[in-house]
Protein backbone atom coordinates (compact mmCIF):
# COMPACT_ATOMS: atom_id res chain seq x y z
CA UNK A 1 0.00 0.00 0.00
CA UNK A 2 1.40 3.43 -0.72
CA UNK A 3 1.31 6.01 1.95
CA UNK A 4 1.64 8.75 -0.20
CA UNK A 5 -1.30 11.03 -0.22
CA UNK A 6 -2.17 14.39 -1.81
CA UNK A 7 -2.90 17.29 0.74
CA UNK A 8 -4.44 20.55 0.08
CA UNK A 9 -4.67 23.29 -2.62
CA UNK A 10 -6.02 26.21 -1.55
CA UNK A 11 -9.35 25.44 -0.98
CA UNK A 12 -12.58 26.40 -3.55
CA UNK A 13 -16.39 25.83 -2.70
CA UNK A 14 -17.04 22.86 -5.44
CA UNK A 15 -21.17 22.43 -4.97
CA UNK A 16 -21.96 21.12 -8.63
CA UNK A 17 -22.74 17.39 -7.95
CA UNK A 18 -19.18 15.20 -8.72
CA UNK A 19 -19.22 12.79 -12.11
CA UNK A 20 -18.76 9.97 -8.95
CA UNK A 21 -20.43 10.77 -5.84
CA UNK A 22 -18.98 8.20 -3.09
CA UNK A 23 -20.97 9.31 -0.67
CA UNK A 24 -23.99 8.28 -2.60
CA UNK A 25 -22.72 5.38 -5.27
CA UNK A 26 -19.43 3.37 -4.29
CA UNK A 27 -19.58 0.67 -6.92
CA UNK A 28 -17.86 1.23 -9.79
CA UNK A 29 -15.29 4.15 -8.55
CA UNK A 30 -12.98 1.73 -6.74
CA UNK A 31 -10.68 -0.12 -8.11
CA UNK A 32 -11.25 -3.93 -8.34
CA UNK A 33 -10.69 -5.91 -5.50
CA UNK A 34 -11.36 -3.44 -3.54
CA UNK A 35 -14.43 -3.97 -0.45
CA UNK A 36 -15.04 -0.16 -1.46
CA UNK A 37 -15.38 -1.62 -4.94
CA UNK A 38 -18.02 -4.40 -4.07
CA UNK A 39 -20.05 -1.58 -2.08
CA UNK A 40 -18.56 -3.22 1.37
CA UNK A 41 -18.18 -0.60 4.51
CA UNK A 42 -15.67 -1.09 6.78
CA UNK A 43 -17.55 -0.24 10.66
CA UNK A 44 -17.06 3.14 12.33
CA UNK A 45 -15.04 2.37 15.20
CA UNK A 46 -16.46 4.00 18.69
CA UNK A 47 -14.19 7.31 19.33
CA UNK A 48 -11.36 6.92 21.27
CA UNK A 49 -10.68 9.47 24.02
CA UNK A 50 -13.35 12.33 25.16
CA UNK A 51 -13.72 15.22 22.64
CA UNK A 52 -14.81 18.10 23.91
CA UNK A 53 -18.25 19.64 23.66
CA UNK A 54 -18.83 21.28 20.06
CA UNK A 55 -18.98 24.64 21.76
CA UNK A 56 -16.47 24.53 24.23
CA UNK A 57 -13.70 23.38 22.39
CA UNK A 58 -10.15 24.95 23.00
CA UNK A 59 -10.04 25.03 19.53
CA UNK A 60 -10.75 27.27 16.97
CA UNK A 61 -13.46 26.44 14.93
CA UNK A 62 -13.77 28.63 11.41
CA UNK A 63 -17.26 29.88 11.19
CA UNK A 64 -16.49 30.49 7.37
CA UNK A 65 -15.74 26.72 6.33
CA UNK A 66 -17.03 25.56 3.36
CA UNK A 67 -18.76 22.99 5.66
CA UNK A 68 -20.24 26.04 7.77
CA UNK A 69 -20.90 27.31 3.94
CA UNK A 70 -22.62 24.22 2.60
CA UNK A 71 -24.46 23.53 5.36
CA UNK A 72 -26.14 27.33 4.56
CA UNK A 73 -26.69 26.64 1.23
CA UNK A 74 -28.43 22.76 2.19
CA UNK A 75 -30.81 24.83 4.98
CA UNK A 76 -31.92 27.56 2.04
CA UNK A 77 -32.89 24.16 -0.14
CA UNK A 78 -34.91 23.02 2.88
CA UNK A 79 -32.15 20.02 2.78
CA UNK A 80 -32.41 19.83 6.89
CA UNK A 81 -31.83 16.40 6.92
CA UNK A 82 -28.25 17.36 5.18
CA UNK A 83 -27.79 20.21 6.66
CA UNK A 84 -27.94 18.48 10.06
CA UNK A 85 -25.37 15.59 8.92
CA UNK A 86 -22.61 18.09 7.83
CA UNK A 87 -22.78 19.90 11.23
CA UNK A 88 -20.96 17.16 12.07
CA UNK A 89 -18.29 18.62 10.50
CA UNK A 90 -18.92 22.46 10.32
CA UNK A 91 -19.45 22.64 14.32
CA UNK A 92 -16.15 20.82 14.76
CA UNK A 93 -12.29 22.79 14.64
CA UNK A 94 -10.24 21.66 11.91
CA UNK A 95 -6.55 22.83 10.36
CA UNK A 96 -6.43 26.15 8.46
CA UNK A 97 -3.76 25.76 5.17
CA UNK A 98 -2.65 29.13 4.78
CA UNK A 99 -1.97 30.34 1.53
CA UNK A 100 1.32 29.77 -0.14
CA UNK A 101 1.24 32.81 -1.72
CA UNK A 102 1.21 35.01 0.96
CA UNK A 103 0.22 33.02 4.83
CA UNK A 104 -0.51 35.96 7.00
CA UNK A 105 -4.10 36.95 5.80
CA UNK A 106 -5.41 33.49 6.58
CA UNK A 107 -3.33 32.77 9.84
CA UNK A 108 -4.41 36.46 11.12
CA UNK A 109 -7.82 35.93 10.46
CA UNK A 110 -7.82 32.70 11.95
CA UNK A 111 -5.63 34.59 15.27
CA UNK A 112 -8.92 37.06 15.41
CA UNK A 113 -11.42 34.63 14.91
CA UNK A 114 -10.27 32.71 17.85
CA UNK A 115 -8.81 35.56 20.45
CA UNK A 116 -12.34 36.13 22.33
CA UNK A 117 -12.50 32.70 23.60
CA UNK A 118 -8.87 32.58 24.07
CA UNK A 119 -8.62 29.12 21.92
CA UNK A 120 -5.66 27.76 19.89
CA UNK A 121 -5.81 27.78 16.35
CA UNK A 122 -4.52 24.78 14.44
CA UNK A 123 -2.27 25.64 11.17
CA UNK A 124 -0.18 23.63 8.55
CA UNK A 125 2.93 24.87 6.99
CA UNK A 126 3.18 23.66 3.49
CA UNK A 127 4.98 25.25 1.38
CA UNK A 128 8.50 23.08 0.99
CA UNK A 129 10.50 23.67 -2.03
CA UNK A 130 9.66 19.86 -4.55
CA UNK A 131 6.27 19.39 -2.11
CA UNK A 132 4.28 16.37 -2.93
CA UNK A 133 7.28 14.48 -5.68
CA UNK A 134 5.52 15.99 -8.40
CA UNK A 135 2.14 14.41 -7.78
CA UNK A 136 -1.54 16.42 -7.13
CA UNK A 137 -0.40 18.59 -4.45
CA UNK A 138 3.24 19.08 -5.89
CA UNK A 139 4.83 22.74 -5.57
CA UNK A 140 6.00 24.40 -2.96
CA UNK A 141 8.57 27.61 -2.45
CA UNK A 142 10.34 28.34 -5.64
CA UNK A 143 13.66 28.23 -3.58
CA UNK A 144 14.94 27.95 -0.41
CA UNK A 145 15.23 31.46 0.54
CA UNK A 146 11.47 31.90 -0.87
CA UNK A 147 10.33 29.24 1.81
CA UNK A 148 12.06 31.26 4.63
CA UNK A 149 10.70 34.21 3.36
CA UNK A 150 6.96 32.36 3.67
CA UNK A 151 7.71 30.64 7.00
CA UNK A 152 9.15 34.17 8.69
CA UNK A 153 5.52 35.61 7.25
CA UNK A 154 3.85 32.28 8.92
CA UNK A 155 5.61 32.52 12.34
CA UNK A 156 4.85 36.85 12.14
CA UNK A 157 1.53 35.96 11.98
CA UNK A 158 0.73 34.33 14.47
CA UNK A 159 2.15 36.57 17.28
CA UNK A 160 1.57 35.73 20.77
CA UNK A 161 -1.63 33.60 19.41
CA UNK A 162 -1.87 30.24 20.96
CA UNK A 163 -1.42 27.89 17.93
CA UNK A 164 -0.11 24.30 16.72
CA UNK A 165 1.15 23.97 13.66
CA UNK A 166 1.64 20.92 12.01
CA UNK A 167 4.77 21.27 10.14
CA UNK A 168 5.41 20.20 6.64
CA UNK A 169 3.10 16.40 5.71
CA UNK A 170 4.92 14.13 3.86
CA UNK A 171 8.67 16.20 3.52
CA UNK A 172 10.27 13.34 5.83
CA UNK A 173 8.40 10.37 4.97
CA UNK A 174 9.11 11.37 1.59
CA UNK A 175 12.60 11.76 2.04
CA UNK A 176 12.91 8.40 4.03
CA UNK A 177 11.03 6.07 1.58
CA UNK A 178 13.19 7.66 -1.72
CA UNK A 179 10.09 9.86 -3.50
CA UNK A 180 12.41 13.15 -3.18
CA UNK A 181 15.45 13.00 -5.06
CA UNK A 182 18.24 12.88 -3.07
CA UNK A 183 20.12 16.05 -3.92
CA UNK A 184 17.41 17.51 -2.18
CA UNK A 185 17.69 16.05 1.07
CA UNK A 186 20.59 18.56 2.50
CA UNK A 187 18.63 21.50 1.77
CA UNK A 188 15.54 20.34 3.01
CA UNK A 189 16.70 19.10 6.36
CA UNK A 190 18.00 22.62 6.72
CA UNK A 191 14.49 24.27 5.98
CA UNK A 192 13.05 21.83 8.24
CA UNK A 193 15.12 22.59 11.14
CA UNK A 194 15.17 26.23 10.31
CA UNK A 195 11.31 26.65 10.11
CA UNK A 196 10.75 24.69 13.32
CA UNK A 197 13.33 26.87 15.26
CA UNK A 198 11.54 30.08 13.62
CA UNK A 199 8.34 28.68 14.73
CA UNK A 200 9.48 28.47 18.34
CA UNK A 201 10.06 31.89 18.53
CA UNK A 202 6.43 32.53 18.70
CA UNK A 203 5.78 32.19 22.99
CA UNK A 204 2.61 29.96 22.35
CA UNK A 205 3.22 28.23 19.23
CA UNK A 206 3.60 24.32 19.27
CA UNK A 207 5.29 22.54 16.41
CA UNK A 208 5.01 18.80 15.53
CA UNK A 209 7.04 17.62 12.49
CA UNK A 210 5.00 15.13 10.24
CA UNK A 211 5.93 11.49 10.47
CA UNK A 212 3.65 9.86 8.15
CA UNK A 213 1.81 6.63 9.08
CA UNK A 214 2.32 3.02 9.81
CA UNK A 215 1.25 1.71 6.56
CA UNK A 216 3.71 3.66 4.69
CA UNK A 217 6.73 4.14 6.39
CA UNK A 218 6.45 0.09 8.43
CA UNK A 219 9.60 0.29 10.18
CA UNK A 220 10.04 3.35 12.93
CA UNK A 221 13.49 3.06 13.32
CA UNK A 222 14.14 4.60 9.34
CA UNK A 223 12.30 8.11 11.12
CA UNK A 224 13.88 8.56 14.03
CA UNK A 225 17.73 10.02 12.16
CA UNK A 226 15.52 11.67 9.36
CA UNK A 227 13.05 13.41 12.25
CA UNK A 228 16.44 14.65 14.21
CA UNK A 229 17.75 16.02 11.54
CA UNK A 230 14.70 17.83 10.50
CA UNK A 231 14.59 19.94 14.00
CA UNK A 232 12.42 17.63 16.48
CA UNK A 233 14.30 17.78 19.68
CA UNK A 234 13.39 21.25 19.09
CA UNK A 235 9.78 20.69 18.17
CA UNK A 236 6.93 19.52 20.58
CA UNK A 237 6.58 16.24 18.80
CA UNK A 238 5.80 14.75 15.71
CA UNK A 239 2.23 14.28 14.16
CA UNK A 240 0.93 11.06 12.60
CA UNK A 241 -1.58 10.02 10.33
CA UNK A 242 -1.54 13.02 8.57
CA UNK A 243 -4.72 13.20 5.80
CA UNK A 244 -4.82 9.29 5.76
CA UNK A 245 -7.32 6.78 7.48
CA UNK A 246 -5.26 4.50 9.35
CA UNK A 247 -7.17 3.31 12.87
CA UNK A 248 -6.47 5.40 15.81
CA UNK A 249 -5.55 2.15 17.68
CA UNK A 250 -2.79 1.19 14.99
CA UNK A 251 -1.60 4.52 15.07
CA UNK A 252 -1.28 5.29 18.67
CA UNK A 253 1.21 1.81 18.48
CA UNK A 254 3.52 3.02 15.86
CA UNK A 255 3.45 6.24 17.59
CA UNK A 256 4.31 4.91 21.30
CA UNK A 257 7.46 2.25 19.47
CA UNK A 258 8.28 6.06 17.48
CA UNK A 259 8.64 7.79 20.54
CA UNK A 260 10.08 5.18 22.49
CA UNK A 261 12.77 5.47 19.75
CA UNK A 262 12.96 9.30 20.50
CA UNK A 263 13.16 9.46 24.16
CA UNK A 264 10.00 10.09 24.23
CA UNK A 265 8.61 12.32 22.16
CA UNK A 266 4.85 13.26 22.29
CA UNK A 267 2.84 13.31 18.99
CA UNK A 268 -0.45 14.38 17.86
CA UNK A 269 -2.99 12.00 15.37
CA UNK A 270 -5.25 13.03 12.30
CA UNK A 271 -8.52 11.62 13.49
CA UNK A 272 -10.14 13.59 10.71
CA UNK A 273 -11.17 10.99 8.23
CA UNK A 274 -10.20 7.15 10.10
CA UNK A 275 -13.73 6.42 11.86
CA UNK A 276 -13.90 3.01 9.34
CA UNK A 277 -9.66 2.38 9.04
CA UNK A 278 -8.53 2.30 5.37
CA UNK A 279 -10.29 1.02 2.36
CA UNK A 280 -9.14 -2.37 2.04
CA UNK A 281 -6.80 -4.02 -0.16
CA UNK A 282 -3.69 -2.93 -1.18
CA UNK A 283 -3.86 -0.85 -4.00
CA UNK A 284 -1.50 1.81 -4.89
CA UNK A 285 -3.86 4.92 -4.11
CA UNK A 286 -5.96 3.40 -1.55
CA UNK A 287 -5.71 6.86 0.05
CA UNK A 288 -7.51 8.89 -2.43
CA UNK A 289 -11.11 9.61 -1.53
CA UNK A 290 -11.58 5.94 -0.63
CA UNK A 291 -15.50 4.82 -0.59
CA UNK A 292 -17.10 3.74 2.28
CA UNK A 293 -14.80 6.14 4.70
CA UNK A 294 -16.36 8.06 8.10
CA UNK A 295 -15.40 10.64 10.60
CA UNK A 296 -12.98 9.74 13.50
CA UNK A 297 -12.52 11.10 17.00
CA UNK A 298 -13.68 14.30 17.25
CA UNK A 299 -10.63 17.08 17.98
CA UNK A 300 -9.67 16.96 21.57
CA UNK A 301 -6.91 16.70 24.00
CA UNK A 302 -8.26 13.99 26.69
CA UNK A 303 -6.44 11.56 24.96
CA UNK A 304 -6.27 9.44 27.75
CA UNK A 305 -2.58 8.80 26.46
CA UNK A 306 0.38 10.85 28.34
CA UNK A 307 2.36 10.59 25.14
CA UNK A 308 -0.41 11.94 22.73
CA UNK A 309 -0.87 15.36 22.92
CA UNK A 310 -4.09 16.03 20.72
CA UNK A 311 -6.23 14.05 18.39
CA UNK A 312 -6.29 16.44 15.67
CA UNK A 313 -8.99 16.92 12.45
CA UNK A 314 -5.77 18.19 10.00
CA UNK A 315 -7.28 16.77 6.81
CA UNK A 316 -10.23 19.38 6.78
CA UNK A 317 -13.10 16.48 6.22
CA UNK A 318 -14.61 16.64 2.72
CA UNK A 319 -12.10 18.07 1.13
CA UNK A 320 -10.78 16.42 -2.23
CA UNK A 321 -7.47 14.23 -1.99
CA UNK A 322 -7.02 14.65 -5.31
CA UNK A 323 -8.89 13.78 -9.24
CA UNK A 324 -8.97 10.16 -8.23
CA UNK A 325 -11.90 8.16 -8.16
CA UNK A 326 -14.23 10.89 -9.71
CA UNK A 327 -13.01 13.44 -7.03
CA UNK A 328 -12.54 17.19 -7.96
CA UNK A 329 -9.08 19.06 -7.70
CA UNK A 330 -7.09 18.06 -4.39
CA UNK A 331 -8.18 20.28 -1.84
CA UNK A 332 -11.51 21.34 -3.19
CA UNK A 333 -14.61 21.04 -1.01
CA UNK A 334 -16.67 18.24 -2.33
CA UNK A 335 -20.26 18.16 -0.89
CA UNK A 336 -21.03 14.19 -1.57
CA UNK A 337 -17.86 12.72 0.00
CA UNK A 338 -18.53 15.15 3.07
CA UNK A 339 -22.11 13.97 3.28
CA UNK A 340 -21.03 10.40 3.30
CA UNK A 341 -18.22 11.07 6.11
CA UNK A 342 -20.94 12.39 8.43
CA UNK A 343 -23.35 9.78 7.64
CA UNK A 344 -20.89 7.42 8.66
CA UNK A 345 -19.59 8.68 11.46
CA UNK A 346 -20.07 7.49 15.42
CA UNK A 347 -19.86 10.90 17.19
Amino acid sequence: MSGRRSLRVRTTLHLAAASCALALTAAGCAPAGDAGAQGKEGPAHEPVGRAAPAKGSPYWTDPQSPAARQVEEYEAQGRTGDAKLLRRISERPAAQWPAWNGPAPDIRRAVRGAAPGKQKVVLVAYNIPHRDCGMYSKGGAASAEAYRDWIGEFAGAIGDAPAVVVLEPDAVPHMVDGCTPAQYHEERYGLLAEAVGRLKRQPHTRVYLDAGNPAWIKDPGKLVEPLRRAGLTEADGFALNVSNFQTTTSVTAFGAQLSALLGGAHFIVDTSRNGAGPLAGDGEEAWCNPPGRALGTPPTEDTGDERVDAYLWIKRPGESDGTCRGGPAAGTWWPEYALGLARRAKA
